[in-house]
Parts: structure tokens; sequence; C-alpha cells
């Protein structure tokens, strides 16, 4: 199992890499990043989940677009078959009685953005953001579904001198199976951020989902940041997370590194 994990997981990290530094050369910016994000809740259950994600994105930008790929490692501790990005399920093969972990490679995920309106102090912008989800991650073991989603996404945000406003719309199309009945879900976000230097941002975010399967629960979020530029091509982002609903991990927390090519 171990062999296979890592084998996809630099498989896919190579993918990335070869992709961004051949787009790089059409005069683009193209960015590597890598860090990780900890989640720990119950999900409206009497025990506790713990999830990791280790993930690296690829990601190269245009005036006009946006490409980015993410290959995640994750680790999951449940015994109450929480599976990452859906929480609660019923699907009886993967409820545990006792708490147990599992590791691998998660769910690849490609997504488009497209800057259809680019903003400024005095016009509101607009992004067009289309994602797809391959089932790379083992669904035996409970880290996926096993299944193909898909999303499209509306951001609107508007800029005052140092303070950007930002409002994202979206709609989840999740693969279902017998064993695993899943809803298409709306989904949304507002977040507000602060430019406190040429180096500095800081903001906070609340985020909200519909409930995914009939086993689990609307989730809402809420998000505190700050970022901050290094130098010239390397940028650090932290993090900390309050879940607001069952849907939702309790708490959690994360760092990125970006480092630009």
């Amino acid at each position: 199992m171990h062999t296979k994990f890592v084998s996809g997981l630099l498989t896919g990290i190579l993918g990335c890499c070869m992709s961004i530094g051949a787009l790089a050369a059409t005069g683009g910016q193209a960015s590597i990043a890598t860090g990780f994000d900890s989640t720990s809740g119950n999900y409206g259950t009497s025990s506790n989940t713990s999830i990791l994600s280790i993930p690296v994105i690829a990601k190269y930008e245009t005036d006009s677009w946006m490409l980015k790929l993410t290959v995640p490692y994750i680790r999951v501790t449940s015994e109450n078959g929480v599976i990452p990005g859906v929480g609660i399920v019923s699907m009886k093969k993967l409820t545990k009685s006792t708490t147990s972990t599992q590791s691998g490679l998660g769910d690849i995920v490609a997504a488009s953005t497209y800057y259809a309106i680019q903003g400024d102090d005095e016009t509101p912008g607009l992004d067009l953001t289309a994602k797809i989800k391959f089932p790379t991650a083992d669904k035996n073991a409970g880290l996926g579904t096993g299944e193909t989603d898909y999303a499209l996404q509306m951001d609107v945000y508007q800029s005052f001198n140092k303070v950007t406003l930002d409002g994202a719309l979206g709609r989840k199309f999740l693969g279902s199976s017998v064993d695993l009945p899943l809803h298409d879900v709306f989904y949304g976000s507002v977040d507000a951020g602060y430019r406190a230097s040429d180096r500095v941002t800081a903001g906070m975010g609340l985020y909200a989902a519909q409930a995914s399967s009939d086993a689990g629960y609307n989730q809402l979020e809420f998000t505190v940041y700050v970022s901050g530029k290094i130098d010239k091509t390397k940028k650090i982002q932290g993090y900390l997370l309050k879940g607001l609903a069952d849907g939702s991990p309790d708490t959690g927390l994360g760092v990125l590194f970006t480092f630009a090519l």
C-alpha cells in the first residue's frame, strides 16, 4: 500500500512540476506551494476524528487565467467513517467500532479560473472557476468517495484602499454510488482582507455548505489568517479555523509556503 501511495504521489508531484515548468516558459507566473492542514472534531458524533492533509499545489497564472493542480497526502484517524470533504457517511463498511488510522494519497483536484472582470477601487471584480476532483484516494480506507466530483464557482470582490471584500458562491456536483449516496450541494463564503503593509495581509472569512449526505450535517466555518511575503519569490500564510456547525471540524490550523518559479 505504501509503495503504491509513494509512487502515485511522486508521479503526481513530478507531473505538477513538469507541467508548471513548461507553462512558465510561455511568460506567465508559476509557483509551487506546500504546507499542512490539521483539523479535529466529532462531526455530530460521540467520538473525535482527526484529519491531516499535506498538499503539493502547482499553480500557473497569467493576466486572464489561473490553472491549479493539488496533490495531497492525507491521514485520517476516526471510528465513524468520516470522509475528508464530505463528513460523516452511512456506508456500513466504513463504520468502525474502534479508532483506526488510514493514510495515503488523497483526491487530486484540478482547477481553472478565468478573471472575467479585473476589479479595482472603483469597479468590482469577477472570477469564474471550474474544478474537477479525481478519485485517487482509497475509498476502502475511507480516504475518499471513489467518485469523480465537479464544481462551478463565482467570486465577486471589491477593493476599498487597503481592504478587500470577497464573496463566493458555488455548486458541487458530487459523484454518487449505491453504497455511498451523495447530494449535489451549494456552498459559499465571505471574506474580508486588510493589507497592513506591502508584505503583510490579514483577514477573516466565513464558509458554509449544505450537507452532502443524509447522514451528514451542514458546514459552517470561521477562519482567521495572516499572509506575509518573505521576499520576491517566497510567501507564507498561516490560519486558524473554528467550526460552527456539526458538519465542520471543531478546530483547525494550517500553514502554507509558496515559492515562485
